[in-house]
């Protein structure tokens, strides 16, 4: 039986790898740092997603949000992250086992994130086997990014795909943004960091309970 769709792209955090604590850690150090307060980890699920830049917005205080102090907040998250990003992170449950299915079935898989792609391929690598992804591709000063539907088309030409052989894999409305625009499949996730309600007003066209879901759609 031939095959509807050929590959899928996924996002990373929240959807293949809960790396909440790391995040948060950085993010509060970084702040601490530029004398600010650090916030609660339960404060930050709906501020991620956007990158590091737009995270250390979110995170400042309503009075000290500009964009020279989020930057400078940024840089040093990002550092700090990048030294020790997997501390606490780790695979979702049932997701290497996903990847493993999807590898025998053939299906070409690739990571499209908004994290810095350094820290992306360290993420990927530390928690990974090899090979498990045919790209890595993380946020890169000057490239199209999430949910610019260019990010995707990058990919797609990499892979030897077109959209309409590909879902697009993730926890958030971003992620559900740069599926619709780039026109591959909207697929939403229920155990990211984003409620479902946000996922499917977002136009997911299906969202699933945990990973194995995804295979009824090969």
């Amino acid at each position: 039986m031939k095959l509807k769709y050929k590959g899928i792209i996924f996002d990373l955090d929240g959807t293949l790898v809960d790396t909440l604590e790391d995040i948060a850690a950085s993010m509060n150090r970084a702040l601490k740092l530029h004398g600010f307060p650090e916030l609660a980890a339960d404060e930050y699920p709906g501020k991620v997603g956007w990158g590091i830049t737009r995270l250390a917005f979110l995170s400042l205080p309503e009075e000290a949000r500009r964009d020279e102090t989020a930057a400078a907040v940024a840089a040093d998250a990002s550092a700090f992250y990048a030294e020790t990003p997997l501390l606490h992170s780790r695979p979702y449950p049932g997701i290497i086992e996903l990847i493993n299915a999807l590898g025998q079935k053939k299906i070409k898989t690739a990571v499209l994130t908004n994290k810095p792609d350094l820290v992306a391929r360290k993420v990927v690598s530390g928690l990974f086997p090899n090979s498990s992804f045919s790209i890595v591709r993380g946020d890169i000063p000057g490239k199209p990014r999430k949910p610019e539907a260019a990010s995707v088309w990058e990919l797609l030409v990499d892979l030897d795909l077109t959209p309409a052989d590909v879902i697009f894999m993730g926890d958030s409305e971003i992620d559900m943004e740069t599926a619709l625009s780039s026109g591959c499949y909207a697929l939403g996730v229920s155990w990211g960091y984003r409620p479902r309600e946000i996922i499917l007003k977002a136009g997911a066209r299906k969202l699933i309970e945990k990973p194995e879901d995804l295979l009824e759609l090969f």
